[in-house]
């Protein structure tokens, strides 16, 4: 058995506990709270981390590895068809070895900055499982499928994406989910077969929804720029009926087992169909700034009684600071929605890359929180503060962790 012993214990689902200690044995959780002489005289191996706070790992919603490398090469577009064009231009150059190398290094960005869950929308499943190896993140890998552009059968995109799934088994560590890109670039034949197999073989989905105006004028108006765009590479006559939401919901796709990605704008009727549905929804708070969208839906999807995490998106839709590349980084995530939310309590944002993302990805009481049989994934943040602001430090210092655990192993520690 290991014991973590710090200055404060932060487990989000109870109070924080001042001098506070973490049992771990066989990678879970067996006990946390204070310090005392039963732990001064037990045999456990002791990790004394003095003056830190340790909260449970990060646990990312959102994010695309693959486009990690892709940091500051496409400035912020006017639009954001023209946002997809380059990206595809980009892609286009790219091969198995640049996807595999930014796949990495956005691994390894995510892990050092605090993150131990990870949800991946993966578009070279060839990768897998080979740089699951390479990383002790725990990870959610969504295959992507689209199939507009390329004409391929609904069929066909969701049975190869199933045969992947079935020959590379999920585990504790890694799991696998279907992402069926948006509602633009995939068919509604594949939502309605994709929302089957998902029922019937319990599988998590996410899907990228109503993420810009021009998305949401070519479903409810059926006009705007990226309807003329696509128009001649898809049918549009599910176009100028409604919502992406609406839409989304015709095809069975909304339910619990679903992670919304963006969810910007939203027609009337749209947030009922969320809550009813259970539909989990993540917001990127630095990618919607790079695209300039319209205020994000906080506090109504909140009144609504959402399930809202924060997320970080790929690195090809965060802006640079200056010349700096960005990372990664939920804690940069966290610090940009608490400048646009000031009143909110800093408790209430920690939840929403912890606990709020673990019931997204449908891992309640195992990730995000420290508690009795939880997996032990720990970070540590040196701090020296008021111990009452401790969750405010959090949520705009952008901490850096100095010590950091996956199921119950130490992967960075004070040491090095």
């Amino acid at each position: 058995m290991t014991t973590v012993r710090a200055r404060l214990i932060l487990p989000i689902n109870q109070d924080p506990i001042e001098n506070g200690v973490v049992t771990i044995q066989n990678g879970r959780v067996t006990s946390v709270g204070r310090w005392d002489a039963s732990h001064q005289h037990s045999t456990n191996h002791v990790i004394d981390l003095g003056a830190r706070i340790i909260m449970p790992g990060l646990v990312n919603a959102h994010c695309h590895l693959d486009y990690s490398n892709m940091a500051g090469k496409i400035p912020p577009p006017s639009n954001f068809s023209d946002w997809i064009k380059s990206i595809l231009v980009l892609k286009s150059h790219w091969d198995y070895s640049d996807y595999a190398e930014s796949w990495l290094a956005g691994a390894a960005q995510a892990l050092r900055t605090g993150t131990t869950t990870l949800a991946d929308v993966e578009a070279v499943p060839e990768l897998l499982p080979q740089v699951w190896e390479s990383t002790p993140l725990r990870l959610f890998s969504f295959l992507e499928m689209t199939g507009v552009r390329s004409n391929q059968n609904p069929k066909a995109t969701l049975d190869q994406a199933l045969d992947f799934i079935q020959k590379l088994p999920s585990n504790n560590h890694h799991t696998l989910g279907l992402s069926p890109h948006a509602p633009y670039s995939t068919s509604p034949q594949l939502l309605r077969l994709t929302s089957i197999a998902a029922q019937q073989l319990g599988l998590r989905t996410t899907i990228h929804v109503a993420e810009s105006h021009e998305e949401f004028e070519m479903f409810m108006a059926g006009k705007g720029l990226l309807f003329d765009w696509l128009k001649n590479q898809r049918p549009m006559t599910e176009c100028g009926l409604g919502s992406p939401v609406a839409y989304l919901h015709q095809q069975g796709l909304l339910s619990p087992n679903l992670l919304a990605i963006h969810v910007n704008y939203l027609a009337t009727g749209d947030l009922q169909l969320l809550a009813n549905n259970q539909v989990n929804v993540a917001h990127c708070p630095r990618s919607h700034h790079y695209f300039d969208h319209a205020p994000f839906p906080f506090q109504s999807m909140r009144d609504a009684g959402i399930n809202i995490c924060l997320a970080t998106d790929s690195l090809a839709s965060i802006k640079k600071k200056g010349r700096k590349l960005p990372e990664l980084n939920l804690f940069q995530e966290l610090q940009t929605f608490a400048a646009i939310h000031p009143t909110l309590c800093p408790s209430e944002m920690l939840r929403m890359v912890t606990v709020n993302a673990a019931k997204a990805l449908g891992r309640c009481r195992e990730l995000g929180e420290i508690s009795l049989d939880a997996h032990a994934d720990l970070i540590g943040i040196p701090y020296e503060g008021d111990l009452h602001q401790s969750a405010e430090f959090l949520v705009k210092a952008n901490p850096v962790p100095d010590f950091i655990m996956i199921q119950g192993q130490p992967s960075l520690s004070p040491a090095g």
